[in-house]
C-alpha cells in the first residue's frame, strides 16, 4: 500500500470518528435533558367515567407529565370531586377542567346542555322514524304530519313538512352515553338539543301534530328545504295528463239606468229612467 494512500484512509477513519463522537454527545445531552425534566403530578381517571357522572374521591387517582403543563389541567383533586363529567373519561387519563361541570350545577344530563340552549324531549315508539337507533351524539331532522289549522275538509289530506334540521341527540331514553357495544335500544324519549325558539315549535307540534325522527349524516350539515308533501301528491298518478284549463264567462251587467229619446218635429230631447221603471 502507497503511503499516499494510507494517509487517505486515516483522514477518513479520523473524520468518521469524529462525527461519531459529535453525534454521541447530541444524542446523550437530549437524552439527558429529557430525563432530566421535571415531572408534575395531575389528577387523572382512576377508571372509566360515564358522562353525567358526579366525581368521587374514589373515580380519582394521579399522574405524572413531564415538562410545561396544558392549559386546563387540574392539579387538585379537590378541584374535581363533586362535579359532573361532560364527556368520557378513561384509566389514567389527565382530567382537565373543560372536561367537568361548573362548580355546583351537579351531574346527569342538565350539566351536558351548553349555555343558552334546551334539552326538549320528544316521544316517540319503536315505530316511529329511528327512534331503536338513535343514541347520543347523532344528528337527526324532525319531521311532523298533520291537518294545518282552518282546515278541516282539507282536500290534500295530510301535510308532511319538515320542521327543524340538523339537530343533536342529548339523550335516548334514560340513558346519555353510547352503548358499549353499539347495540340500538328501543327508547320512548329522546332528548333533542335545540334553542329556546326551536323548543316551542316542538312543544306545539308534540301536541298538535305526529312527529318523526329521521336520521342524517353528522358531516352533512347542509340545511335543505324540501317542500310541503300532501296525501294528495303520494296518490297522484303522473301519468294522467291535467285537467284541462276552466273558462268562466260573466255575463253583462244590465244598466241601472236607460234613455229614451223623443222627437217632435225637427226638436229632439232625450230622457233618463232608472231601471225596472219600465212597466210604469
Amino acid at each position: 500500500m502507497s503511503r499516499r494512500l494510507f494517509t487517505i484512509l486515516l483522514s477518513a477513519f479520523a473524520i468518521a470518528a469524529l462525527c461519531s463522537f459529535a453525534v454521541y454527545r447530541l444524542v446523550a445531552h437530549h437524552v439527558g435533558g429529557s430525563a432530566s425534566a421535571q415531572s408534575t403530578r395531575v389528577v387523572a381517571a382512576a377508571t372509566d367515567i360515564k358522562v353525567g357522572t358526579i366525581l368521587k374521591a374514589s373515580d380519582l387517582t394521579t399522574a405524572a407529565l413531564q415538562g410545561t403543563l396544558p392549559d386546563g389541567v387540574i392539579l387538585d383533586p379537590k378541584d374535581a370531586v363533586g362535579r359532573g363529567v361532560l364527556s368520557e373519561l378513561f384509566p389514567g387519563e389527565p382530567i382537565f377542567t373543560g372536561r367537568l361541570a361548573a362548580p355546583g350545577s351537579g351531574g346527569g344530563l342538565a350539566a351536558t346542555i351548553p349555555d343558552g340552549m334546551r334539552a326538549a324531549a320528544v316521544r316517540v315508539n319503536e315505530v316511529v322514524g329511528v327512534a331503536g337507533f338513535v343514541t347520543p351524539g347523532m344528528r337527526v331532522d324532525v319531521l311532523i304530519s298533520g291537518n294545518p289549522p282552518g282546515t278541516p275538509n282539507n282536500s290534500q289530506g295530510t301535510l308532511t313538512k319538515t320542521l327543524l334540521q340538523n339537530i343533536q341527540v342529548l339523550s335516548a331514553g334514560t340513558d346519555i352515553t353510547k352503548d358499549a357495544e353499539g347495540k340500538p335500544d328501543q327508547v320512548h324519549v329522546v332528548n333533542l338539543l335545540v334553542n329556546p325558539e326551536q323548543a316551542q315549535k316542538l312543544s306545539l307540534a308534540g301536541n298538535e301534530t305526529h312527529i318523526q325522527l329521521v336520521l342524517r349524516n353528522p358531516l352533512d350539515t347542509a340545511i335543505a328545504k324540501p317542500p310541503v308533501t300532501s296525501m294528495a301528491q303520494l296518490f297522484s298518478d303522473p301519468n294522467t295528463p291535467p285537467p284541462p284549463a276552466r273558462v268562466s264567462y260573466r255575463r253583462p251587467r244590465h244598466a241601472d239606468t236607460y234613455m229614451v229619446q223623443v222627437y217632435n218635429g225637427s226638436k229632439k230631447s232625450e230622457a233618463k229612467f232608472p231601471a225596472g221603471e219600465e212597466a210604469q
